[in-house]
């Protein structure tokens, strides 16, 4: 809100929605229709006082209109023509630019198509392989496309779900937990009000599982396996199913999602959303985060929680007037593959292909269980705050073991001084930031001695009598010569 907006597009798109002209508008806001077409074509920036007036004539939410997402959709777009299915093509980033301000809904199809593209190349590149033998010969499924929409859909709502926090809410009152002992109200919840017995199960019995609705015999079967925080996770979750189903329901009703993958993905994502805001109740939560200067390990022994989902939930706080510092997260394997992630902040994650090896996420799995700082900018010049750590999730046993992963959670320099982690850190010396990209493809830093693929639109220089630091030397793009 301290920068200047420059919002021309979202501006003139509401005006045309509403049916209104220029100079209609313009009386509105207490404006001339000159300088609100001036606004419109981003000579002008949209100022606090203006955009207050938007909100109050218009009924616009303040933090979806002043969100950044053309860049977003841009850094999309730049991904999609990353592929080397455009190389011959000479398209520029302000094209990009101008695709996403002037034509936004086209820009955003556009990268569906490829995704879905992209998923159907894979999944032929798959099945060739597979005809190769004749014993594996099957049908290939691919279910990456659904786990995108969702994670889209999650964005779309800032991931924040203000029904789900009252129910969670109402929750937490009628179970009446004692301090320290969530399980047990939530044990003696389930009993009272849904008839619903829970019991502990050894892990040969559960098998793969770590929770099981027996419906015939009304009991929540939880492995002895999970730790006491995943007992209480696991015992909301199955809460949520039973008793706010509908409400569940509704809300991916309502997101028109694509196929039936993808909306049971939806209401599973939701259902951990409703026990996460279980385990860590809203006011109370963001209470203690602020308090305790978003002290993870001083969040999760409070909450009884574990260091995943402490995280999660911190990605959360986005009720309006009560918002804690907007973070974004990502998990990983030790592959690279992402497994879950929230982009907000305006940090950009690559959809398709890997990351950033300079990222600290990346590092965390040298030393597990120690919690890794970094302050990373990207190449257009953005910085990010960054912590990143192992998590554990339980496994089964010594055949079964448990999974690793490696978390980041960061948000923009400018909230890091509200952050214990940062302490120490000079915030202002941005020059010292450690340099990263989106991907190998999408970043055009040119002495970065762990790239992997060239960038995009830059040609290839090579020469066998010249070796660089760099396994790629490359000419910039004609447009910036």
């Amino acid at each position: 809100m301290d920068k200047k907006a420059m919002l021309g597009p979202k501006v003139r798109r509401l005006r045309r929605e509403r049916g209104l002209t220029q100079a209609q508008m313009a009386d509105q806001l207490g404006i001339s229709a000159s300088y609100l077409n001036l606004i419109e074509h981003n000579q002008r920036p949209v100022t606090v006082p203006l955009l207050l007036k938007l909100g109050q004539n218009f009924g616009v939410d303040l933090q979806a209109f002043a969100e950044d997402e053309e860049s977003r959709l841009v850094a999309g777009l730049r991904e999609v023509f990353a592929d080397p299915l455009f190389d011959g093509s000479d398209i520029k980033n302000q094209d990009l630019k101008e695709l996403a301000a002037v034509a936004p809904t086209l820009g955003q199809a556009v990268v569906t198509l490829y995704r879905a593209f992209r998923e159907q190349r894979e999944d032929l590149q798959n099945l060739g392989e597979r005809l190769a033998d004749r014993d594996k010969l099957s049908l290939v499924h691919n279910a990456q496309f659904p786990l995108e929409e969702v994670r889209d859909f999650f964005h779309a709502h800032h991931n924040h779900f203000p029904e789900i926090e009252t129910a969670a809410e109402a929750l937490w009152a009628e179970a009446n937990p004692e301090r320290g002992d969530l399980y047990r109200g939530l044990v003696d919840w389930l009993l009272k009000e849904q008839g619903v017995r829970v019991k502990i199960m050894p892990a040969d019995v559960m098998g793969y599982a770590v929770r099981r609705f027996d419906r015939h015999g009304r009991r929540i079967l939880v492995s002895e396996m999970l730790a006491p925080s995943g007992r209480n996770f696991q015992l909301a979750a199955q809460i949520a199913l039973l008793r706010h189903r509908e409400l569940i329901n509704g809300i991916v009703d309502a997101a028109n999602l694509s196929g039936d993958e993808a909306r049971r993905l939806a209401r599973i994502g939701l259902t951990n959303y409703f026990a996460g805001a279980v385990l860590m109740p809203y006011d109370r939560f963001l209470e203690g985060a602020k308090r305790e200067r978003y002290d993870i390990d001083v969040l999760r022994r409070r909450f009884d929680a574990s260091f995943e989902q402490v995280c999660h939930r911190l990605t959360t706080l986005q009720r309006p007037g009560a918002r804690g510092v907007p973070f974004f997260l990502i998990r990983v394997d030790s592959a690279g593959n992402v497994s879950k992630r929230f982009s907000g902040a305006g940090f950009h994650f690559a959809r398709f292909g890997g990351g950033c090896p300079r990222w600290i996420v990346y590092e965390a799995f040298r030393t597990p269980g120690k919690i890794h700082t970094q302050l990373a900018q990207m190449p257009d010049g953005t910085t990010y705050f960054s912590i990143a750590r192992t998590a554990v999730k339980a496994g089964g046993g010594y055949r079964s073991p448990p999974q690793q992963f490696a978390m980041a959670l960061g948000c923009d320099v400018a909230h890091a001084g509200q952050i214990v982690y940062a302490d120490g850190i000079d915030l202002e010396h941005t020059e010292a930031a450690t340099p990263i990209g989106v991907n190998c493809r999408l970043c055009p830093r040119s002495d970065c001695s762990q790239r992997a693929f060239p960038p995009l639109n830059h040609r290839l220089i090579v020469d066998e009598n010249l070796r660089g630091v760099t396994p790629f030397l490359f000419a910039p793009p004609p447009g910036e010569r």
